[in-house]
């Protein structure tokens, strides 16, 4: 059990150094294409070395068909987008108000999961909904005397990829559940390569930009701690603690990328703010208290 915290925990705080690290390499001049692409590009390489590597280790193979796997890279294309926003907001918007945004796809999921299943959310959602959006109010210090004056595309494109990545959570559930999580993760990936590449075209493999600065550096970053790791962490860890203790865990990725903004982007960061991340995490805590407290019990009456 303590494995499994600490595997799903390592990868939520993998998920919240992202906007620090994109925001340094904008700094040095480096470009929206670019960080995406070379994120992307490493991110496969490496996924897919891991999957070869266990093959020729004698690792087991799983009878999955050429269309499964085929959606499974559709699927993907969601992830790109998901990347392509998220950073497209971070090049205008502090990071420690575009992981807020970003974390817009919790109510998201419950609306879409109401009108899909056409049945009205309980008491208890609609209270984590109106947490999360007083949450947001504050950490977006929208209570302040001086509303802070935000780029209102940036804004959007934090809502746009809210949005596609409560579509890759919606879809992701149902397919490739028998596939070892490398491979799941490297076919995805394979369909972000696809997305990203049709967008940005990967000129800086061949423009000599990668070995004529950082960006070699930033992409190896970028893959390690968004592509790479948190599949991996989670596929592990989430089976170990289940969907319950993991969604709360996982939702230290807010408070570590507000932490990094601050200590390393030297972002002010107000105790209004805190006090909104605080309140959504709360929410959170809230929305899947009950779900941690049945595994509990489960597990207590096998163990009896």
């Amino acid at each position: 059990m303590f494995r499994g915290v600490a595997l799903v925990f390592c990868g939520a705080c993998s998920f919240g150094v992202l906007s620090t690290f994109v925001k340094l390499a904008y700094k040095e001049g480096y470009n929206l294409g670019e960080v995406t692409g070379t994120q992307v590009f490493f991110g496969l390489i490496i996924l897919w070395t891991i999957v070869l590597l266990r093959k020729l280790l004698g690792g087991k193979s799983n009878n999955t068909s050429f269309r499964e796997k085929l959606k499974l890279v559709a699927m993907g294309t969601s992830t790109g987008l998901v990347s392509i926003f998220y950073y497209k907001c971070v090049q205008t918007v502090p990071a420690s108000i575009a992981i807020l945004l970003l974390m817009q796809f919790t109510w998201m999921s419950l609306l879409f999961d109401a009108i899909i299943k056409r049945k009205l959310p309980t008491i208890t959602q609609v209270s984590m909904v109106f947490l999360i959006l007083l949450g947001t109010a504050l950490a977006g210090r929208l209570f302040a005397g001086n509303i802070p004056d935000f780029d209102l595309a940036g804004v959007g494109f934090g809502l746009l990829a809210a949005l596609c990545y409560t579509f890759f959570l919606m879809i992701n559930g149902g397919v490739g559940n028998n596939l070892h999580p490398s491979l799941k993760s490297a076919l995805m990936l394979t369909g972000a390569c696809i997305m990203v590449f049709s967008i940005f075209p990967p000129v800086f493999v061949v423009s000599g930009a990668l070995l004529g600065g950082n960006l070699l550096k930033w992409g190896l970053l970028l893959a390690l701690f968004g592509t790479v790791l948190p599949p991996l962490l989670y596929a592990y860890g989430i089976p170990k603690t289940g969907l319950g203790l993991s969604a709360i865990l996982s939702a230290a990725e807010l408070p570590v990328a507000v932490l990094m903004s601050s200590l390393v982007l030297h972002e002010e960061v107000w105790a209004m703010q805190w006090l909104g991340v605080a309140v959504i995490l709360s929410a959170i805590v809230l929305s899947n208290i009950s779900s941690v407290k049945k595994k509990h019990k489960h597990t207590a009456a096998v163990a009896a």
